[in-house]
C-alpha cells in the first residue's frame, strides 16, 4: 500500500495535485474530518480491495485546529502505518496574486488581510512541511510541468530532491527578475543584433545559436558556469532550498541571453535528480 498526504499552502496547487494523482490511479480523498482518518485508514489497509495506492489531502481550516491533524498522522506512523508527505507550496507573491485573480478569501484571513492569513497558514504549516518527503515549490509551474513532477516521483518512483531549478534567460533593460537567485551579465559577447541577417532571429534560431557559441569566451563562460552550478546545487539542497532560478541577461533579451540559457538547460539535463525548466521572459519584446 502506498500512501500519500497531499498538505500544503492553500493556492499552491493542492487539488491539481490530488487530481493529477487520480489520474495515475490513486484512490483520492480531499478534507476528510480529522477524526475520521485513523478510521479511513484502518479500513483501507485492511479492506479485501484491490486499491494499492492512496492519497489523502490535508488542509488548515479554521474550524479546526491543524494540531491535531499532526497528531492522528503521529498516531498512524507509531501503530505501523507508512505514509508519505507531499507538500504544495508557492512565494508570499505568487500565493497572493493567485488569490487576488481568483477573488477568494483566506481560509484563516475570511474577513482580513490575504496577506496575514497566508503568514498564519505558513507558520503553522512550518512543521509538517519539515517533515515532507516531497516539496513542489509551483511558484513558476505550468500544470504540465507539475504533472511530470508528480510522474517523476509517483510512477516513475525517480530518486528526489525537492530542488527546481529554473534557467531564465532576460534583457537588462526590462529589468532583472525580481525572483532571481543568481544573474549573470553576458553583455561581453559580441551581439548579434548588430548582424543584419541575425537582428530579427533569437537565441532560439541556430544561425544565432552558432554566432553566439562560435565564440572561446562562449564555451569558456558556458564550462565555468555550468562546474559552478553542479557545486552549488548539492549545498543548496543540504540547505533546504526549493526554488533556485538562475537569470542570465544581455541588452535585449533576445539572442546572447536566449542561447546561452538553452545551452546552459541541455548541459544540464537529465545530470542530476532536481526540476528543471527553461523560461525566456523577454524573448517576444519588441518582436
Amino acid at each position: 500500500m502506498r500512501f500519500v498526504i497531499v498538505t500544503g499552502m492553500s493556492g499552491a496547487g493542492k487539488l491539481t495535485a490530488i487530481k493529477l494523482l487520480e489520474d495515475v490511479g490513486f484512490y483520492c480523498v480531499d478534507n476528510l474530518p480529522v477524526p475520521l482518518i485513523e478510521k479511513f485508514v484502518e479500513l483501507i489497509v485492511t479492506s479485501s480491495s484491490e486499491i494499492n495506492k492512496v492519497a489523502l489531502g490535508l488542509d488548515v481550516r479554521a474550524d479546526q485546529p491543524f494540531e491535531e491533524a499532526c497528531r492522528v498522522l503521529d498516531n498512524l506512523k507509531k501503530s505501523g502505518y507508512k505514509y508519505e508527505i507531499l507538500f504544495m507550496d508557492a512565494s508570499q507573491h505568487v500565493l497572493m496574486k493567485r488569490y487576488k485573480e481568483s477573488r477568494r478569501l483566506h481560509p484563516l484571513s475570511p474577513e482580513g488581510r490575504v496577506e496575514d492569513g497566508i503568514r498564519k497558514e505558513r507558520e503553522i504549516l512550518k512543521s509538517i512541511k519539515e517533515d515532507a518527503d516531497y516539496v513542489i515549490d509551483t511558484s513558476n509551474l505550468l500544470t504540465r510541468e507539475l504533472k511530470e513532477e508528480i510522474d517523476r516521483i509517483f510512477v516513475r518512483n525517480e530518486e528526489y530532491n525537492s530542488l527546481m531549478v529554473t534557467i531564465l534567460s532576460f534583457g537588462f533593460k526590462n529589468g532583472i527578475p525580481a525572483d532571481a537567485d543568481l544573474v549573470f551579465d553576458v553583455r561581453f559577447l559580441p551581439n548579434p543584433y548588430y548582424i543584419d541577417e541575425l537582428k530579427l532571429q533569437t537565441g532560439n534560431d541556430k544561425a544565432v545559436q552558432d554566432y553566439v557559441m562560435g565564440f572561446p569566451e562562449s564555451e569558456e563562460f558556458m564550462k565555468k558556469l555550468e562546474e559552478m552550478i553542479h557545486f552549488l546545487i548539492p549545498n543548496y539542497v543540504k540547505e533546504g532550498k526549493y526554488q533556485l532560478v538562475i537569470g542570465i541577461g544581455c541588452t535585449g533579451g533576445k539572442h546572447r541571453s536566449v542561447t546561452l540559457a538553452n545551452e546552459l538547460y541541455k548541459r544540464m539535463k537529465d545530470k542530476g535528480n532536481y526540476g528543471l525548466k527553461l523560461y525566456h521572459r523577454d524573448v517576444k519584446q519588441g518582436l
